[in-house]
């Protein structure tokens, strides 16, 4: 077994509730006391880094708190086959004021130094700002230039732009993440602060091109959550979350996430801990300044509800439902898992896709009372799903709705992946004849602009073919019945998690001509399957229950 006392001490720490923790560090725990210790055989924890480490820091900047001491460790564990680093990123999420920054500011000081022992390890903090890449390099100047920290000046020479590790000739530096001005280094290190801001994946992808070149290269991304989706904070959050529901394998990324686990457990301080591992009692003088100032930004949303956003996210390290936004709140969407009622009434038929070269959905939604039953089916071409989702990756069988597992939903079938440059038509014209043989469906609605090809081959197979001419035209007059219908669990969409996944990708928009139902992200976030149901429902009216036959047959 391996052994290193602050990862036992925290460990123990958690088991006997001396340290409260959310439920992605507990799985973390897990994963390290499975996979990790056990391995004595594979890997090993060079002590003397890690002590040389904490020691340095403590004795230059401060005393470290259990967080950092027990991540540190891991930072200096190597596989015994090559001695590299068995985590090369690092993914450390939590609430604004847990001292991130105060961390990546002595890690940077200690890998440009003799201690860490190589040379030319170039450190570079990359973040969208200059005045938050400058952050932790301005302590680390600070401190090197202190009067009495002589030891330290000797050791290094500091510059406003650069700092020097004399011994190793290591250079750390602060850069701004404009990826169209910058070429990949010779980078030991890089570390991403408040990487939630960035929108893709291009400042990652050039920063770590100039890893590789010295030993032991590593990656660190440090942050809070944001309010940009689909960015790379959203990617890199789900690759861990997969990684600590055993979907991939611990090796590579060590997530530490701190978050809370439920919003309700917000109104409770006792639960901060959760997200902020600076506010773990007991407090000291510094977790009790974080304290009063958390707490006083919290007391203030009781007449400033207008900054309940920003304290959930940036606080609370955690991402809340805008009802003013979202299409649909969870709780919403999970009650639209429920089985159909008896589908024995003709429903209307609807489709809707993007591209002829990503999506496309078919649909048929029934009426009974005040119900409505939406049964779907999606296409999806095999280029578009392997670019975007990783289809044919032999690692991508299982996932979240999150993560869009398309193999998964296939199995399933919800869907059915087409290897074809393009959609060929008679998928859909075939789905419908299918359906109308099992419900009698005759009439489909879909978009005017996307009817060109299908138009004439549905109607050639019989169908009544009604086309909308501009779509976001019928968006303000259905508001009131979408919003309606999953407030009050009218929808049902059966057991078909890819019909919640479109949902989910929706948001609302409040415009001058009244709402629309628009894409949270332009390419992944597909939603043809919720834009399919808004064309069916257009027609909802037309629609006969039982009770309706009924009254019809009555002669009043």
């Amino acid at each position: 077994m391996l052994k290193n006392k602050y990862v036992d001490d925290y460990i123990r720490k958690w088991k006997c509730g001396e340290i409260l923790l959310n439920k992605k560090r507990i799985l973390l725990l897990g994963l390290i006391e499975k996979e990790i210790l056990p391995r004595d055989d594979l890997y090993y924890f060079d002590e003397e880094q890690i002590n040389n480490y904490i020691e340095f820091s403590e004795t230059w900047y401060f005393v470290l708190d259990e967080w950092e001491t027990f991540i540190a460790p891991f930072i200096f564990l190597f596989r015994k086959e090559d001695d590299e680093p068995v985590f090369d990123e690092f993914v450390i999420n939590m609430g604004r004021g847990g001292g991130k920054n105060g961390f990546i500011t002595t890690l940077s000081n200690y890998f440009i130094s003799e201690l860490h022992g190589i040379e030319f390890y170039d450190v570079s903090i990359v973040a969208n700002s200059e005045d938050q890449a400058k952050r932790s390099f301005q302590e680390c100047f600070r401190t090197i230039t202190k009067q009495g920290n002589e030891n330290l000046a000797i050791a290094f020479e500091a510059y406003k732009s650069s700092i020097t590790g004399l011994a190793t000739q290591s250079v750390f530096e602060y850069k701004t993440s404009n990826a169209k001005t910058k070429d990949g280094g010779r980078e030991g290190a890089v570390i991403y602060d408040e990487y939630h801001e960035m929108e893709g994946t291009e400042v990652v992808d050039v920063f770590s091109g100039g890893l590789g070149k010295v030993d032991c290269g590593r990656q660190f991304f440090i942050g809070t959550k944001g309010f940009v989706r689909e960015g790379f904070f959203d990617i890199k959050y789900r690759e861990c979350e997969d990684i600590l529901n055993g979907l991939i394998e611990f090796a590579g990324v060590f997530p530490y996430i701190c978050e809370l686990d439920d919003i309700k457990e917000m109104d409770d301080s006792a639960n901060w801990a959760k997200a902020n591992p600076a506010l773990q009692k007991p407090l000291n003088k510094r977790g009790k300044r974080l304290f009063n100032t958390v707490m006083k930004e919290y007391k203030k949303l009781a007449y400033n509800p207008s900054g309940r956003s920003a304290f959930v996210t940036k606080r609370m390290d955690f991402i809340e439902d805008n009802m003013e936004n979202s299409v649909a709140t969870r709780e919403e969407l999970k009650a639209t898992n429920r089985p159909f009622f008896k589908l024995d009434t003709k429903p209307i038929g609807s489709l809707d896709f993007g591209s002829v070269r990503d999506f496309a959905t078919c649909g048929l939604l029934f009426k009974k009372a005040d119900e409505y039953a939406f049964k779907s089916f999606t296409y999806a071409i095999k280029h578009f799903c392997d670019v975007h989702y990783g289809y044919s990756n032999t690692a991508n069988d299982f996932g979240t709705e999150k993560k869009a597992p398309i193999k998964k939903w296939e199995k399933d079938g919800l869907m059915k992946v087409v290897d074809e440059p393009s959609l060929n038509p008679m998928h859909i014209v075939n789905w419908f004849v299918e359906m109308r043989e099992k419900y009698g469906v005759d009439k489909i609605i879909a978009d005017n602009y996307k009817l060109d090809i299908l138009r004439p081959l549905l109607e050639e197979q019989g169908f009544e073919v009604e086309a909308i001419r501009r779509p976001s035209s019928i968006h303000p007059l259905l508001a009131p019945r979408i919003e309606d219908g999953f407030a009050n669990h009218k929808f049902i969409f059966g057991d078909n998690p890819l019909m919640r996944w479109f949902t989910n990708n929706v948001y609302v928009k409040e415009t001058q001509f009244g709402k629309q139902f628009l894409k949270k992200e332009e390419v992944k976030r597909k939603t043809d399957g919720f834009q399919a149901f808004v064309h069916a429902l257009y027609r909802a009216t037309e629609l006969e229950d039982e009770d309706e036959f009924f009254l019809d047959a009555i002669s009043f």
